[in-house]
């Protein structure tokens, strides 16, 4: 009866955990394309576009972070069998994202029998549908996948303290590595990870010597597999294989780069200690759905006092929920305390609070002495993660771009695509086609992400001012505070008899990103022969 029983348990379990998973994928795959590229996005793309058509790629300690989103982007071009950057799509870098945090729902899975699984279900579904995680698993950046990788060191060493088998050794020492070639922000999980480990050491022993013996348990050699593992993936990822050795040198000194860039340096991303909770807690714009995810702020706290909790002692797995109790409040203060803030910075901490909300989710099922304040949290916990799955969806197919989408950050507007589809319109005009020389102009190179849209155009000049020296081109793409130049370049220096007269490109006000404009300007013989081809 008891085999029976447990055989019907855990099918039960499966079918609801990959409904969850189902739900996951429904959540991210859809219009994977259609939201405009963020900066970032089009910068790692192009970056990418240096691997893929030069087989290239420089690790660099000042910017764009590690390797691995590069190479895992390789595999996508591959399946799709693009060998340059104007053949991959954004639908192909999205997808990297996308797997790892599919992944990270389905890393869960290595734990069904090691953790409660009601937990597991629970932290899955969180995970698979919370507003943040889903919005970020569509975005070509590194968070992804340092969450992702991060969960896996999590995963291996709860499963190598109950087995002691060498495999979880080596995963752990991988998901160490990938890490650590991941992005440089990996120091302060490595931190929250040692404090939190100490914390949990500490909290679960009755004395002093059952914390050091815990400590003595550990296998000298098991510790020198890992740790070589852990080294030899970041020295390969961060060399290019090898073939630029000063790349492991530069991943260590990069820290020093990052952490004057975390001290709040670069005053655009300075923000109150605060920041993070008042994305989370809610915002609420004129006309627009308020958005919060006030109900995992809830129930997080809900499971922190229950993990932390005498009570709780008697739990198989509380050393690992006390672990990822502390590592998240080590992880929100240290972020929390950090200048330097951008929201999908706070991943790494969030998805801590997801785990945390579960625990608070399994104690909330059960409550015995009162049935009423179950139901009552049953309820509330019901209607709570109804609304954050419409936010979900909301956030990622109707507000995408939407300045009040608290995830949207100094993002590309869709005005974007009436750029590129106005200069495609020209280009198919033009005599030698998308061979056409452009000039975009704006200070401090603030033109981005339009050489991700214009990577089909081999001549276009990418300028931070006028340059008086370089012949006019035939279509100008500039910002307003270079226009007094650009009309001394076009009227007041030509000779009489060499200037030619431009007209504006676009119809209407251009945005690149909220309050910040745009212009377009074509020479008037083109934009003549661009009129008779519409109206022949």
């Amino acid at each position: 009866m008891t085999e029976r029983l447990n055989k019907k348990r855990s099918k039960t379990f499966l079918i609801f955990f990959f409904i969850i998973v189902a739900l996951g994928i429904a959540l991210r795959l859809p219009r994977l394309s259609e939201r405009p590229m963020h900066t970032d996005e089009a910068v790692q793309a192009i970056k990418f576009g240096f691997l893929l058509e030069n087989n290239d790629y420089r690790y660099d300690p000042i910017e764009y972070h590690g390797p691995t989103l590069n190479y895992f982007t390789l595999i996508s071009a591959w399946l799709s069998s693009a060998t340059k950057l104007t053949e991959v799509t954004e639908s192909n870098l999205r997808s990297i994202p996308l797997f790892f945090g599919m992944m990270l729902i389905l890393a869960l899975f290595l734990l069904k029998d090691t953790l409660n699984r009601v937990f597991i279900l629970f932290a899955a579904l969180f995970t698979a549908m919370a507003p943040a995680m889903v919005f970020y698993s569509r975005y070509y950046i590194h968070e992804m996948l340092l969450v992702f990788f991060t969960f896996c060191v999590f995963v291996s060493a709860l499963r190598y303290s109950k087995t002691r088998h060498i495999v979880w050794v080596l995963f752990t020492g991988i998901s160490i590595g990938l890490m650590h070639a991941t992005k440089e922000t990996n120091i302060i999980a490595f931190a929250a990870m040692l404090f939190a480990w100490v914390l949990t050491l500490i909290t679960n022993a009755r004395t002093k010597s059952i914390f050091f013996n815990s400590i003595r348990r550990l296998n000298p050699w098991h510790i020198l597999i890992g740790a070589t593992s852990a080294l030899f993936i970041s020295a390969l990822l961060h060399s290019s294989f090898m073939s630029n050795p000063r790349g492991i040198l530069d991943s260590f000194l990069t820290y020093w780069n990052y952490l004057d860039r975390g001290a709040g340096h670069q005053e655009w991303h300075i923000h109150p200690w605060h920041y993070y909770f008042k994305l989370l807690i809610g915002s609420k714009y004129p006309g627009r759905p308020m958005w919060s995810e006030m109900i995992i702020i809830l129930l997080a706290g809900i499971g922190m006092v229950t993990a932390l909790h005498r009570s709780h002692q008697q739990e198989r797995d509380k050393g690992f929920l006390r672990f990822i109790v502390f590592y998240s409040i080590i992880m929100t203060i240290i972020y929390s305390a950090i200048p330097y803030k951008t929201p999908w910075s706070m991943l790494g901490f969030y998805h801590g609070w997801l785990l945390c909300a579960a625990i608070g989710a399994v104690s909330i099922l059960r409550i015995k002495p009162y049935r009423w304040l179950r139901w009552t949290g049953i309820f509330i916990m019901t209607a709570g993660l109804a609304h954050l799955l419409f936010q979900t969806y909301l956030l990622n197919n109707q507000y995408e771009d939407d300045p009040s989408n608290p995830y949207v950050y100094a993002h590309t507007v869709k005005d974007i695509f009436i750029v590129t589809e106005k200069i495609d319109a020209i280009a198919e005009i033009y005599p030698d086609g998308k061979n056409i020389y452009i000039e975009v102009i704006c200070p401090g190179a603030d033109y981005w992400p339009l050489p991700w849209y214009l990577r089909d155009y081999p001549n276009v000049g990418w300028w931070s001012q006028v340059d008086f020296n370089t012949p006019s081109a035939p279509v100008i793409i500039a910002m307003p505070s270079v226009e007094s130049d650009l009309v001394k370049k076009l009227y007041q220096l030509p000779p009489p008899g060499q200037k030619s007269l431009y007209l504006p490109l676009f119809d209407a006000y251009t945005e690149l990103r909220p309050m910040v404009e745009i212009r377009g300007y074509i020479k008037k013989e083109l934009w003549d022969l661009y009129m008779r081809s519409r109206n022949p």
